[in-house]
């Protein structure tokens, strides 16, 4: 696979059009003296910002609606994201030693959980996600932070082809999205240094046995589900890639508290996506989402 062939696909479609127009809008917000907190909300604070250029970062960060992942705070401009992503991350910052450690997040979003990460010291970081979107999203919370995170607009799939590799890799809420599982669990294991280790969330159905619910349709009105697994079944798919050590290190039912509709992202969320007479079941019919946390190693 032709990586560079990707990046400069992913790099087209970042300079063109409504993408580029935002892109230079980023740039053009110049070199502003702010400082930075990396806690439960990203928290960038100015010492003299003009209500000009208050408005102006205003307009850009609505014009980059949806924001999913976050929340983060610019002056008094409080985006308050679909997902209270720090639930996430606080589950996993007690299992995590990232100190001088070269990490990896696939499928990284806008980079919330890599610039709370900041706070763990590790020598590199690279997000990768295949959106210009989120692509943007970062760069702008970037533009701020100044951090030295690289973001690759490139997908887990690239991972074996990639110039370098991890002592960690994140790769949190993706493998549902993927056709073949225990594939991608493959692809993360390549970019894996020896003794590496992998930091895994999914949905899981919560029964014995190793099977997976396979939807139809949709699950959550998600359409780009493929696989819901027991987390027997999950361990077998590592297992199969060659995986050890399999750790679960938290399950959680996924809440309103958690995930809901706010005014920065465009149409439905959560309770859109459960049983109104139930809400242990989706609108489908299935069971409701809960997430379980795992840690692999090679």
């Amino acid at each position: 696979m032709d990586i560079n062939k990707a990046r400069k696909a992913k790099f087209d479609e970042l300079n063109s059009g409504k993408n580029l127009e935002i892109s230079r809008a980023i740039e053009a917000l110049g070199d502003l003296c702010c400082e930075c907190e990396f806690n439960d909300t990203i928290n960038i604070k100015f010492q003299n910002l003009s209500a000009e250029k208050k408005e102006e970062i205003y307009a850009l960060a609505k014009s980059l609606k949806p924001w999913r992942k976050g929340p983060f705070k610019i002056d008094d401009i409080f985006i308050d994201t679909e997902w209270q992503s720090f639930i996430k991350f606080n589950l996993l910052a007690p299992h995590l030693n990232l100190d001088g450690k070269s990490v990896a997040d696939v499928g990284c979003n806008n980079g919330y959980y890599m610039f709370r990460m900041l706070n763990f010291a590790p020598k590199k970081m690279i997000g990768f996600d295949p959106s210009v979107h989120t692509a943007l999203q970062f760069k702008f919370i970037n533009h701020f932070a100044k951090t030295n995170i690289a973001y690759e607009m490139l997908g887990v799939e690239h991972l074996p082809f990639f110039e370098s590799k991890f002592d960690t890799i994140f790769c949190l809420g993706v493998i549902y999205h993927r056709s073949d599982p225990i594939k991608m669990l493959k692809e993360l294991k390549s970019a894996l240094n020896p003794s590496g280790e992998v930091f895994l969330d999914t949905m899981y159905i919560d029964m014995r046995g190793e099977f997976a619910l396979s939807p139809k349709n949709t699950y959550s009105k998600i359409p780009n589900i493929y696989f819901v697994p027991t987390i027997e079944a999950l361990q077998g798919w590592c297992e199969r890639a060659k995986f050890k050590d399999f750790e679960i290190l938290a399950t959680k039912q996924t809440d309103t508290s958690e995930q809901r509709k706010t005014p920065w992202i465009d149409g439905q969320s959560l309770q859109n996506f459960l049983d109104p007479n139930d809400s242990a079941k989706t609108i489908e019919g299935y069971p409701a989402p809960k997430r379980v946390y795992i840690k692999i190693k090679i």
